[in-house]
């Protein structure tokens, strides 16, 4: 039932990709002063070719970290912009991703803790951080993070429940713990468990099967493509 769901809902979006994607004369999407768009809205946003990652997949399940205070900056800074949007074809990786996921451990689930995330956003991150040591974590804006194109996921796995495998750290945390490049360092220290280092193995696993890219120091992040085709093909998202 699960395929079925799953391979219905991409013949869907390959029917829709047959049908005009103009956008009308209401000026929706506006054009900023440096020539990327601005997004007002969700409608705007479908209007782009971008897709609630959950429209795809039921049970990924998504908890924003940004949409909440439990993060570094004990802040909901995204009000209430609560869902996971990616451009169309990162959230049809990211469904192939849980499928493979669901035929390795069907008691387990992709948990995305952040996708699309505006610019503005990012601004504030990098303010709160500035001048610290934690800043090299935070893309700079002024160019981008690959977050603001709507290409990148910041993801665990949880049990049907909600409940997060121990990954060693949490998301977004700033320290060597969380690098991937460190895993075999603190493992043969005892600062990170067999346990959790399979954990992060797994999520590995089924994100670059299905085309995700991750990075070294953090290991809750994946991008869907390769960072020079982003910035070539995509509009930052203020």
């Amino acid at each position: 039932m699960k395929n079925f769901r799953f391979y219905f809902s991409l013949a869907v979006l390959a029917v829709s990709c047959l049908l005009p994607n103009t956008i009308g004369a209401e000026g929706v999407v506006r054009p900023s002063s440096a020539g990327e768009i601005v997004i007002l809205n969700e409608e705007e946003l479908i209007k782009m070719d971008f897709i609630d990652v959950q429209a795809l997949d039921l049970d990924i399940r998504v908890e924003l970290k940004y949409a909440s205070v439990d993060n570094f900056m004990r802040s909901a800074v995204y009000g209430e912009f609560k869902k996971a949007w990616l451009r169309k074809d990162a959230a049809i990786k990211l469904a192939q991703a849980n499928k493979y996921l669901k035929e390795l451990r069907p008691d387990l689930t992709l948990l995305v803790g952040d996708a699309l995330r505006p610019r503005r956003i990012s601004w504030k991150m990098w303010k709160e951080l500035e001048g610290s040591p934690m800043q090299s974590y935070v893309a700079n804006p002024k160019a981008g993070s690959i977050h603001n194109y709507g290409c990148a996921v910041d993801i665990t796995i949880s049990d049907m429940s909600g409940t997060r495998l121990d990954m060693g750290t949490p998301l977004d945390f700033f320290g060597e713990l969380a690098q991937p490049r460190y895993e075999e360092k603190f493992l043969k220290e005892g600062k990170l468990t067999e346990e959790q280092v399979a954990n992060r193995r797994l999520l590995r696993k089924v994100m670059y099967a299905a085309g995700f890219q991750g990075i070294k120091n953090e290991w809750w992040h994946f991008e869907a493509f390769d960072k020079k085709h982003i910035r070539k093909t995509y509009s930052i998202v203020e």
